[in-house]
């Protein structure tokens, strides 16, 4: 396949092999359709539990070009056996409700962290030049001390999705410090497009706020006053013509 790629920095994966986990998510899919382009051998493996944004229809536009496993990353039995033999792996696989980690904490800790070390052991016992990119999440800043927040910002999550993101992404950065494995983690905020998950909140508050501008209804904004107390506006908008 002849790559579409204009950065010669990007050259690097054409005829690569790359695994995406949490691959029928929208950032998933959308990382799918653009390493595709660029001449990529794609593995989607997604856990398609309802509840974590995995949706089909994110890959229909992809699905004769992309392989795809439905599996579970927690118990990393069958990681091996995927992750062998492939140049790159986008961890994009997690939970992302704030609040179903406070309510569910161990189903939290087991994607969020346990399996986020099980999945760099596996990587190192068959895969251990793999190149490794961790979705990790600007949650585990807490409040914002100054603004912009920056990479020197104290880390203090307020809940228990954000110390398990912490923790996930330490792992990643630790197995590179001390075995060598190329990881990465990228500290996302807020990240939204198309095919995200708009019928709740289990992924962004962003998803409610688009879902009511479809539909011309009013949202909640929340922002702190100069009194430090909270004020709260509620904002119409319409999707333009």
């Amino acid at each position: 396949m002849i790559s579409s790629c204009s950065d010669p920095r990007l050259e690097v994966f054409s005829g690569a092999g790359v695994v995406i986990t949490g691959g029928m998510g929208f950032i998933g899919s959308a990382l799918a359709r653009r390493l595709l382009g660029l001449g990529a051998r794609v593995l989607i493996i997604d856990s398609m539990i309802p509840e974590y944004g995995g949706n089909p229809a994110n890959i229909i536009d992809i699905c004769d070009r992309v392989e795809v496993n439905i599996a579970d990353i927690r118990g990393g039995y069958i990681m091996g056996h995927l992750l062998k033999g492939r140049d790159f792996l986008f961890n994009l696989a997690a939970q992302t409700s704030h609040l179903d980690s406070m309510s569910a904490p161990a189903d939290d800790l087991a994607i969020n962290c346990t399996a986020q070390l099980q999945l760099l052991e596996a990587c190192r016992a068959v895969n251990p030049d793999i190149a490794i990119v961790h979705a990790g999440t600007r949650q585990i800043y807490g409040r914002p001390h100054y603004l912009p927040v920056d990479e020197s910002h104290p880390l203090r999550p307020v809940d228990v999705n954000g110390v398990n993101k912490m923790a996930g992404e330490a792992y990643h950065l630790l197995f590179r410090d001390v075995y060598g494995i190329k990881t990465r983690s990228l500290r996302l905020t807020n990240v939204y497009g198309p095919g995200m998950r708009i019928k709740d909140a289990r992924q962004t508050f962003l998803g409610i706020w688009l879902r009511r501008v479809i539909e011309g209804e009013p949202f909640e904004v929340w922002g702190g006053s100069s009194g430090g107390t909270s004020s709260m506006s509620k904002t119409r908008l319409r999707p333009s013509c």
